[in-house]
């Protein structure tokens, strides 16, 4: 439904640090995206040489990126004079390693809101296993 043009549009975002590719669903109360992991990704060189694993911290920021994008929609796509900032991250469970090569694809659902404070629930998973979920609080605050 948004590709990375549009995806720039909704949050402030941009490369290298821009972790979702594309939204491929949004609904009222739910929204899944998807991160495509290469080996291209600057934290592969030292996360591990030997090894490349993408830190599961930036699978977190993925899906607090992912709300973001949904709460700009949420809110019609208006003011973009405010931005999504991580307030905080409960119930983390990191269940399998993300390599070079996987497609990230990220769901949350809102659980709910109250004015700029929103707390969603991510699961993270690639070839349909979950690798990641967390509880995401966060707020909106103007931009400057």
């Amino acid at each position: 439904m948004l590709d990375v043009k549009e995806i720039f549009k909704t949050i402030p975002h941009r490369y290298p640090f821009l972790l979702v590719d594309r939204i491929v669903e949004v609904e009222s109360d739910r929204i899944v995206g998807i991160k495509n992991v290469t080996i291209n990704e600057g934290y592969f060189q030292g996360h591990f040489p030997n090894r490349p694993v993408m830190p599961g911290v930036l699978v977190c920021e993925a899906m607090a990126q992912l709300g973001a994008i949904f709460a700009h929609t949420c809110r019609g796509g208006q003011d973009g004079q405010k931005v999504f900032m991580l307030t905080g991250l409960d119930r983390v469970k990191f269940r399998r390693a993300v390599e070079p090569g996987d497609q990230l694809r990220m769901e949350l659902t809102c659980l709910r809101r109250r004015g700029s404070f929103w707390k969603m629930k991510g699961v993270a998973m690639v070839d349909g296993k979950t690798v990641a979920e967390a509880e995401i609080s966060a707020m909106e605050v103007p931009l400057d």
